[in-house]
């Protein structure tokens, strides 16, 4: 299937949603930088044929290209051709990746995606200037500064709708019933976006939410979690929502598992070249609080214990695959939906200087019964499509398995799964045709809301009533995911200080 009809989800401005994100911002092993010393010898003439590729560009190219140009790309394309989370950041990138980890950015505060090669408003952030604005839910924006939208990438598309605050951006808007397309000026602001949403679903039933693994989740988690205990203290089943959560960073994936599991329960752990990368992280406040504050330290008894489901999708990745596999392992939750994303390796940020940096993959992830993650991911102990007439956009998503050069699980073999090398058995053309069909007549569900299927599956099953589960799949059929020797028995000690 074309990339086009792979890359499916939404994305929001400054925030990637979904599959996108789970490759940009991974879950993040936070270290101190700095580059360490190689102990093997330099390979002195692979050094020098590179350095006469320079030489010959510098001298022979049909134009002059900078200094610094050359050289950041050639380090770009040596991270790159690692895996595909290993990243070079420059200055641009590396600025970028702060701002999502710390839930804020400069833009005018919509979620979007692409239809009909038009930017689609997913959603209208409340009280932001696009809010203000009177932009709605299902507006196309059709020309942004008057450059046609049309022919531009949805990242090219949101790139020119962010910029400096206090700037104006003008946006063309066509909606459906108006006659003509009007313009819009709208001035840009810092953003921030809350990571935790939740809700009473009905008397007795909670749904909470997490759209990304932030520096502030944890906080987050803690104060909607006592605002629903205050409205209901008898709540009887509570939907941990982590589907098209892209991840974030480990801390606060250890924080959000910790609020449900027992303290000191180990939660993930990480095995790797390096003797640092070799560590198992625990429940405990010095894994996922800054130093001298317990966000966890208050919250209602009745969390540990509470019914719980945790609902996932292929757009769940790398911190979201982390929670669910401690909630599984020990049984504290069933988990509900479809396959996950697959993303299990670390990523350690290493900086090179003040404005750039190395985003390298350092390690794999392993829950807490020593399952590997990697481009397996967490397989639901009930698997439930996204409508009650299949899977809809969620069967189109890539998955980690798909990526060119993605790290092995020790356990992977070539029979991945539907998205994987042998769903070549589907007729290619039939595939694409389905997937056409499925973008121009349907939509992504509004999660939490009303017709939200899976939502409405969870509730059934805290019921006792029926659940419509998925049907088989005969090419979804993954292997049992690698265990990690020794660790069904006793994890290993942390080894280190904590990372934080």
């Amino acid at each position: 299937m074309g990339n086009k009809l792979k890359n499916l989800g939404l994305v929001g401005l400054g925030m990637v949603a979904g599959v996108a994100a789970s490759v940009q911002f991974s879950a993040m092993a936070q270290k101190g930088g700095g580059v360490q010393a190689v102990d093997a010898p330099l390979p002195l003439d692979e050094l020098r044929q590179l350095a006469d590729v320079y030489g010959l560009i510098k001298s022979d190219y049909v134009e002059k290209v900078a200094d610094k140009k050359l050289l950041s790309d050639a380090i770009a394309g040596m991270v790159s051709s690692l895996d595909p989370h290993s990243v070079y950041l420059d200055e641009k990138d590396f600025a970028e990746m702060r701002e999502s980890v710390q839930g804020k950015f400069v833009g005018i505060g919509v979620e979007v995606a692409m239809e009909d090669g038009y930017v689609k408003i997913v959603s209208p952030i409340e009280d932001t200037p696009a809010f203000r604005a009177g932009i709605k839910a299902g507006d196309l924006i059709t020309r942004v500064d008057n450059v046609p939208v049309k022919g531009l990438s949805l990242d090219e598309a949101i790139s020119r709708m962010r910029g400096e605050p206090h700037s104006k951006v003008m946006l063309t808007i066509a909606r459906r019933g108006a006659d003509t397309p009007w313009v819009v000026p709208v001035e840009r602001e810092e953003i921030r976006v809350a990571s935790v949403k939740a809700k009473l679903v009905e008397p007795g039933y909670a749904w909470l939410r997490i759209s990304q693994f932030q520096e502030e989740t944890v906080d987050e988690l803690a104060g909607k979690v006592k605002e629903l205990y205050a409205q209901n203290p008898n709540i009887k089943g509570l939907v941990l929502d982590l589907r098209n959560d892209p991840g974030g960073l480990l801390p606060s994936a250890i924080g959000v598992s910790a609020a449900f599991l027992p303290q000191n329960d180990a939660i993930v752990s990480t095995r790797g070249q390096l003797a640092e990368s070799n560590a198992t992280f625990y429940g405990r406040r010095d894994f996922y609080a800054r130093p001298g504050t317990d966000p966890l330290a208050k919250l209602p008894a009745a969390l540990k214990t509470v019914p719980m489901v945790v609902l996932v999708n292929t757009g769940s990745a790398s911190a979201s695959e982390i929670v669910a596999g401690a909630l599984q392992d020990y049984k504290r939750a069933i988990v509900m939906g479809s396959q996950t994303f697959g993303k299990g390796s670390v990523q350690t940020l290493r900086q090179l200087t003040e404005n750039t940096a190395v985003k390298l993959t350092t390690a794999r992830y392993y829950t807490p019964k020593g399952r590997s993650i990697q481009a397996l991911g967490i397989v639901p102990d009930l698997k439930v499509d996204e409508t009650p007439e299949g899977d809809g956009l969620n069967a189109l998503r890539v998955r980690e398995a798909d990526l060119d050069r993605h790290l092995s699980n020790e356990g992977e073999t070539k029979t991945i799964g539907k998205n994987g090398a042998l769903s070549a058995k589907r007729d290619e053309l039939e595939e694409e045709q389905r997937a056409l069909a499925i973008l121009k007549s349907g939509k992504a569900p509004e999660f939490g809301g009303k017709d939200d299927f899976q939502l409405a599956q969870a509730i059934n099953h805290f019921k006792g009533l029926p659940v419509k589960l998925a049907k088989a799949d005969p090419l979804d059929d993954a292997p049992a995911p690698a265990k990690l020797p020794g660790t069904e028995q006793k994890l290993p000690e942390v080894k280190g200080s904590p990372k934080k």
